[in-house]
């Protein structure tokens, strides 16, 4: 009886080498042959999961989004009773990868925004991957504008477009040493205290 392949553990394994060597030396250099020998796995094997590169990197892209929203929505899980101010703090913190733990993953989400820039497929995965997050904080900056009597006069949209933005910028201004950890958060935190003093 053949042996049962599991397809979808096997692109995670893919994922994860890809991770790797991004984190490593971007995604410039990296071949179907270096992420094979990374994954241990067969050239065929990469090549029956991803017909192309370009089919692989739009996976592992998607793969790292999905696994930056998990990371919010526990977070809002965590902590039920909490207000949405501060689970929008802690859902832009998630966002802009600023904990050292998340070193790794920020070098590589940038080596991915890079390759976006001359990849229509990836740029596709990545608008779709921003627009996940924009409505998250969209919503989350409604509710708290609610219950903050704020509603009508802040346009949640539009904050959310912003805060973004800066959270997406703040990962890499930490990550190439123009700030520290501690001052992106002070920044991310003066921003978010803002736009609730600005908005009445």
């Amino acid at each position: 009886m053949p042996r049962q392949v599991d397809h979808e553990g096997r692109r995670r394994l893919i994922a994860e080498a890809v991770c790797r060597l991004a984190d490593e030396s971007g995604l410039e250099g990296v071949t179907l042959r270096d992420v094979a020998a990374r994954a241990q796995v067969s050239m065929g094997a990469v090549q029956r999961c991803f017909r192309t590169k370009d089919e692989m990197l739009v996976f592992v892209l998607g793969y790292v989004g999905e696994r930056v929203r998990e990371r919010v929505r526990a977070r809002l899980v965590r902590s039920p009773a909490q207000s949405a101010g501060t689970a929008l703090g802690h859902a832009a913190t998630e966002v802009s990868l600023l904990r050292e733990e998340h070193r790794a993953e920020a070098r590589v989400w940038l080596a991915f925004v890079a390759q976006a820039a001359v990849s229509e497929p990836l740029a596709g995965t990545l608008k779709a991957n921003y627009a996940a997050l924009q409505q998250s904080f969209a919503q989350l900056i409604a509710e708290a504008a609610e219950d903050a009597g704020r509603a009508a006069s802040l346009d949640a949209q539009r904050e959310a477009r912003t805060l973004l933005a800066l959270a997406d910028g703040l990962t890499a201004h930490v990550l190439i040493g123009h700030l520290t950890p501690y001052e992106a958060q002070d920044v991310l935190h003066a921003h978010l205290g803002g736009i609730w003093r600005h908005s009445g």
